[in-house]
């Protein structure tokens, strides 16, 4: 059985949820709410009180995905999840629970960005999303579909790097005039240099091998400024997954996209020439941090008859990614619609020549 926490309402003993609105923990039952501070003196008095809560100092390095069970603390079910979930619900009383073992040692995230949206703003953004396409089937915003959307933690790897970057090219500048009955062109040829020190800040990239990363990056960025110290009781109410992709695997892809943009930082410095060719580029890092963070996302999927098709929102700023399925039945309606308007105007000429 996985060791696991749910966080509940010192006045009734309800399960707490965190509410993005009001930006404090809430129970539904007795409409109690408490901040941060609250809940961690009450679980720290917890922890000393229960023997029975030791957590491991590391966990182990296996990440595959399998079932795992877990005991609800509210209704005692029995309850199978992924391996790679750490904060969901109980499926019979919805008391939201929390994996706290999958949270320890090297596991433990080190930064997380609250949901700033509840259900009801990112349901609200959903119809207003789909409202602006008119061939998206019924069932796709029916009252099941949106049941479906879950706020969801994914893991991320967040980078700080100084590096230092430079690039030398060859550039042209070209004159021509007219002298007499003859046509001048002058070309001159120059050595480019650029160099300079770049910060690279809060570099993003998923930690989660199952994830959909086109629907991430359709969301992306994760204010900075949103960032805090990783506390648990966040989680509670919200699905969270915790990571399986280790911060060397990803060096290479978060050290080329610093390049990438060190290479188009230093280009865009470069003005006055008729043609540019670069000759050699470089950056070398010397100073770099990684964190490992979990950030919030409203995520509903659907299942079409060939695909499925994915609705994600960031769930602090409310940036939006879709992809939306195409009612045949919508687009043959509006073909006969068509046919039938041009039937009639042909009808109505014909009938005017005659």
């Amino acid at each position: 059985m996985a060791e696991i926490v749910s966080y509940q309402c010192p006045n009734c003993e309800a399960p707490l949820s965190f509410d993005p609105e009001k930006g404090a923990f809430h129970c539904e039952y007795c409409l109690s709410t408490y901040s941060e501070a609250d809940l961690l003196a009450i679980d720290a008095q917890r922890k000393k009180d229960e023997a029975r809560e030791k957590v491991a100092a590391s966990e182990s390095d296996d990440y595959c995905a399998q079932m795992e069970e877990y005991a609800c603390p509210n209704c005692g079910a029995v309850v199978a999840c992924e391996g790679n979930t750490v904060a969901t619900e109980c499926v019979y009383c919805h008391t939201p629970v929390i994996h706290r073992g999958k949270l320890s040692g090297q596991m433990r995230p080190h930064k997380l960005v609250p949901f700033a949206f509840n259900r009801e703003a990112a349901e609200e953004s959903f119809r207003n999303f789909v409202s602006k396409h008119k061939f998206v089937p019924r069932d796709f915003f029916s009252t099941a579909q949106l049941e479906k959307m879950q706020g969801i933690y994914f893991p991320f790897w967040v980078t700080d790097a100084d590096t230092r970057a430079g690039m030398t090219a060859h550039g042209t500048k070209v004159r021509t005039w007219r002298a007499g009955d003859y046509r001048y062109t002058e070309t001159s040829h120059f050595h480019v240099v650029r160099e300079g020190e770049i910060h690279f800040e809060d570099l993003t990239t998923c930690a989660l091998s199952e994830a959909d990363k086109a629907m991430l990056e359709g969301i992306l960025p994760f204010p900075s400024d949103a960032l805090i110290d990783f506390s648990m009781p966040y989680l509670a109410g919200f699905l969270t997954k915790k990571r399986d992709i280790e911060k060397d695997a990803l060096h290479e892809e978060a050290e080329n996209r610093m390049r990438k943009y060190s290479d188009k930082l230093l280009t865009d410095t470069i003005h006055g020439y008729a043609t540019l060719s670069v000759e050699n580029r470089g950056m070398t890092i010397y100073r770099e941090n990684w964190d490992y963070a979990l950030m919030p996302v409203w995520l509903m999927t659907y299942r079409g008859k060939k695909r499925n098709y994915t609705y994600a929102m960031n769930g602090n700023t409310g940036k939006v990614y879709g992809e939306l399925p195409i009612s045949a039945g919508k687009l043959w309606a509006l073909f006969g619609g068509i046919c039938a308007a041009v039937a009639a105007v042909v009808g109505l000429i014909g009938g005017l020549l005659l």
